[in-house]
């Protein structure tokens, strides 16, 4: 019977030896970054539906590791939810930290800089460019890119200025409708989910400046046409201490009943005609968006506005300058008379008769 109970509690040493070896080497399996190769950081994109065995298998034909028991005890242990996507195996990265990336969906951030300035024409095209983003609105019209990504509050008191009729293009709906910024997004999200991140910023942005504006003496009656008046003084100018200023000009001339008069309207209203030149017959060309032939605000937005231009229009600038031409040197000369405003013209047409481009 001794010899009975001795071969047994010898059987539970070697067992717990083996457990305690086994437990070790499972240790030392956690503790082991993947085999990247060189020391840098990879990519791996996990597929929608990939089981866990799978996704062992997928490292393994990856060389990044080696398919054994280790895996499948630290899935049993974990018991992982995957959230497809595309990760970074950091150089460092062990397997826990690893199988914790993907149960949290820590997926690789891209970025995407919408311009100040561009026009959605322009904005869509580039997302277009985009071959991680997913390009659902490429086949969209523009009321329907618009019923995509429309809040409540897009319909309560933006669109409520927009004054649509037959002379308006399509694209035009959305004129003006994003905030210019830099966006993250993650492989395969749709272009729509940016397209509504950065709708909801420029609604966000609007609201704060209407806010301010409301108590000031300027002649806007919603927020669209803010939005609108933000997007030609962005237009305008790309000297940040003169937004103000242009915003005093407007202001003045819509409150005196003045044509506005100015030239990236009249572009905005030319389209894809426009070639780089605008004369004269372009100014005395009506169309809806052509400010020497129609009084007040264009119909809609001409360009995406910057936060900076949208908080200036709301903020215009004291003063009594009804004119500017630019100066030649990348600014701009302001008069308050006609008188005044045509000898800045001429010194300015003089600068560019003696070569001094500005």
């Amino acid at each position: 019977m001794r010899w009975l109970i001795s071969i047994l509690m010898a059987g539970l040493l070697i067992a717990a030896l083996l457990l305690f070896l086994g437990w070790r080497e499972y240790q030392t399996f956690m503790e082991t970054p993947l085999d990247t190769g060189d020391d840098t950081d990879q990519v791996f994109i996990l597929s929608p539906g990939t089981s866990y065995p799978a996704m062992v298998a997928q490292l393994t034909a990856a060389g990044y590791t080696e398919g054994s028991w280790h895996w499948r005890l630290l899935g049993k242990l974990h018991q992982p939810v995957l959230k497809a996507g595309e990760y970074r195996i950091a150089a460092s990265t062990t397997p826990l930290q690893w199988l914790q990336q993907l149960q949290r969906g820590e997926v690789i951030q891209h970025r995407f800089t919408i311009i100040e300035g561009w026009t959605t024409r322009e904005l869509l095209a580039r997302l277009a460019q985009q071959p991680l983003l997913e390009p659902e609105s490429r086949e969209l019209s523009g009321e329907a890119i618009l019923a995509a990504i429309s809040t409540p509050q897009t319909t309560d008191w933006l669109l409520s200025g927009m004054q649509l009729n037959n002379e308006i293009p399509d694209y035009a709906i959305l004129e003006g409708l994003f905030l210019p910024e830099t966006y993250s997004f993650h492989r395969g999200e749709s272009d729509l989910d940016l397209l509504r991140r950065a709708h909801q910023a420029l609604l966000d942005s609007v609201e704060q400046s209407w806010t301010s504006l409301i108590t000031a003496e300027v002649p806007l009656e919603n927020p669209y046409q803010l939005l609108t008046l933000a997007s030609i003084i962005e237009k305008e100018t790309g000297v940040a201490a003169e937004r103000e200023q242009i915003a005093g000009v407007f202001a003045r001339r819509l409150q005196r009943g003045m044509l506005l008069q100015t030239d990236p309207t009249v572009i905005y209203g030319i389209g894809e005609q426009y070639d780089g030149n605008i004369r004269r017959r372009d100014l005395e060309t009506d169309t809806a968006y052509n400010t020497y032939t129609r009084a007040g605000l264009p119909p809609t937005p001409i360009a995406l506005a910057g936060a900076a231009a949208i908080q200036a229009a709301a903020n215009p600038a004291d003063g009594d300058a009804l004119y500017f031409v630019a100066s030649g040197d990348g600014g701009h000369v302001f008069s308050a008379t006609l008188a005044e405003h045509n000898r800045a013209v001429q010194r300015y047409l003089q600068k560019l008769r003696s070569g001094n481009r500005p």
